[in-house]
């Protein structure tokens, strides 16, 4: 057990259980999630049919990258997907001029950078268990 291998299981828990949490929230209430989310994008210079089915798959990318994350499973594809989602999330913030959400947003983005960057350490997970099961 390498301090390596338990540092990066602790950020892809990190990074997953965050993603895995927006997303399971949000589904319950994915109708509302949608109205509230298009009602912010409304004066913004994106049309309705852009935002509109965005604010519905938002919480499902979220919920299912972030189990992917947890899991360890296709870490690498649910960390580039998950990254393309936040670069999404800041774009449109931007937009809105929704200053107070960027930290946050680039945070993500700096975790799924050092998970893609470090995925060799990536011990602990499904990926690793099917790779010596395939070796």
């Amino acid at each position: 057990m390498s301090n390596r291998a338990i540092s990066y299981l602790m950020v892809r828990l990190g990074a997953g259980i965050s993603f895995f949490g927006h997303g399971l929230v949000r589904l319950p209430k994915l109708h509302e999630f949608s109205n509230r989310m298009t009602e912010n994008f409304a004066h913004s210079m994106l049309p309705d049919f852009l935002v509109l089915p965005f604010s519905y798959a938002l919480p499902v990318a979220e919920f299912v990258t972030g189990l992917l994350l947890v899991a360890g499973l296709f870490t690498r594809q649910a960390a580039i997907a998950a990254a393309a989602v936040v670069c999404l999330l800041l774009f449109g913030s931007c937009l809105i001029e929704e200053w107070s959400s960027l930290p946050s947003q680039m945070v993500h983005l700096l975790f799924l950078a050092i998970l893609l960057s470090q995925i060799d350490a990536n011990s602990y997970s499904i990926d690793h268990t099917i790779k010596k099961q395939t070796v």
